[in-house]
């Protein structure tokens, strides 16, 4: 009974360590080693031409691991998803929730038969070749989350026959999050899918020249999510932002990164009607202070706002949004030179957002420690700061980072090379609720090290 006990323990033991300290744990005996196996309920899998791991190792492999609920597969040419591959993988398998298969494209046989083979799947990521087909989702009865890559071959142009878009019209699919990566201008017969998905909280949409369809079947989509993410879609930000604004009211996630549309953008910030908590842009030409006193004016509910290289804001946008958004509890400026060119922009923001959780300044090259100081006096909340890459600040940032946050939890300091191993060890000392700190293993000295382990510290290196 106490050996079953011990075995239990160090299952739940194994669950809980990072995973860079597996092979450790499996080194250590063959005991060890079986339990950490059975207590493995992810794995992610290469399955190359110059890979240890082969097809004939791949059902001993994962006989290996009986509790698999999810497993991410790739299949690297000549390898493809075989019947052969299939058997093994739902016969090792069978309480899979979560799949992951790529790069190679999946056929509609394969799917249907993952259907079969997998009917508790939760969770799929695949690749798709063209043309397009959608029917075969209502097989994953259970299927809540979705992921797509569109092969870039240069093949016909997707689309889908006559008869595809007219069956099964009435299905309506359980779909709750859907990521869309590559479709292309000439694509058609995503309008299947679109119209489809109305239980959808989270659209992803990652370097899309179109939409795969009319946007009278896109909004379809739209009225119940809860987050949009636009990546590198510059051809379709200003019309997908413009039928947010009309066709959603539920809202509270936007995220824009690498191409954006100016006119787009305002227009939503000043005609939408979602209660938007939560915005991450990453618009280098894209965003200006109109867009900042639109986003003050409308959104003084913000919890978080992260703004990425975006050079033409400036300090008058940021002073309007801080003084409009005093409840943010999370802020990033990341290599946003307006931090270094505008001298008490930081004391001025900081007295306003003094509920700040979260603070990432990254990569702000010419930061430097009189500015950083002088908002952390206020900024006393703060759990979690991100200053890697800040080659200007001194290790009088790191006193200051102890004395004015004593809540600091986590903590980047990677790169900072103004910043010596001896205030690494007075922050580690001083720190008393340090969870996790990414900086160079060259600044831990031997007393840091000690102070590390002996108050079970994460350090990333």
């Amino acid at each position: 009974m106490e050996k079953i006990l011990y075995d239990e323990l160090l299952q739940e033991i194994f669950q809980k360590l990072p995973p860079s300290s597996s092979s450790s744990v499996a080194l250590v005996c063959k005991r060890w080693l079986q339990l950490y196996r059975s207590s493995t309920t992810s794995l992610s899998l290469r399955l190359t031409p110059h890979s240890s791991l082969t097809i004939a190792s791949l059902s001993c492999f994962l006989s290996h691991h009986p509790f698999l609920s999810s497993l991410s597969l790739f299949l690297s040419p000549p390898f493809s998803l075989s019947p052969y591959i299939l058997s093994l993988i739902s016969s090792s398998c069978s309480n899979l929730l979560a799949l992951s298969l790529s790069p190679t494209p999946l056929s509609l046989s394969s799917l249907l038969s993952l259907s079969t083979s997998f009917p508790r799947l939760t969770s799929l990521c695949i690749t798709l070749s063209r043309p397009l087909f959608f029917s075969w989702v209502p097989s994953f009865p259970c299927l809540k989350q979705l992921s797509i890559s569109l092969s870039s071959d240069q093949g016909n142009p997707g689309g889908v026959n006559s008869g595809e878009e007219s069956q099964d019209f009435d299905v309506e699919l359980g779909l709750e999050s859907l990521c869309v990566v590559g479709i292309r201008s000439d694509d058609w017969g995503l309008g299947w899918l679109w119209r489809r998905c109305t239980k959808l909280k989270k659209l992803k949409l990652q370097s899309c020249q179109g939409i795969g369809g009319p946007y009278s079947s896109f909004v379809k989509c739209l009225h119940g999510v809860h987050e949009i993410e636009l990546r590198t879609c510059r051809s379709v930000v200003y019309g997908v932002l413009l039928e947010l604004v009309e066709h959603c009211h539920s809202l509270n996630f936007l995220l824009v990164h690498d191409g954006g549309s100016r006119e787009g953008l305002l227009q939503f910030l000043t005609r939408c009607r979602s209660k938007v908590c939560k915005f991450d842009l990453r618009l280098p030409l894209d965003l200006n202070n109109g867009h900042l006193l639109a986003m003050a004016a409308n959104f003084n509910k913000l919890t978080s706002l992260r703004l990425q290289s975006c050079c033409l804001v400036t300090g008058q946008g940021l002073k309007a949004l801080a003084g409009a958004c005093g409840g943010l509890e999370e802020l990033a400026l990341v290599n946003c030179d307006v931090v270094e060119r505008e001298s008490g922009l930081l004391a001025t923001m900081g007295q306003h957002l003094r509920q700040l959780r979260k603070l990432d300044l990254s990569h702000n090259e010419m930061l430097l420690d009189k500015e950083f100081v002088s908002m952390l006096v206020s900024c006393i909340r703060l759990i979690d700061l991100r200053v890697r890459g800040c080659k200007g600040l001194t290790s009088v940032a790191v006193v200051s980072m102890f004395r004015s946050c004593k809540h600091l939890q986590n903590v980047d300091i990677t790169h900072c090379f103004g910043i010596d191993s001896k205030a690494i060890e007075l922050f580690v000392k001083n720190s008393s609720r340090l969870r996790r700190m990414e900086v160079e293993g060259s600044k831990l000295s031997d007393a840091a090290k000690t102070w590390v382990s002996n108050k079970f510290i994460e350090v990333v290196v």
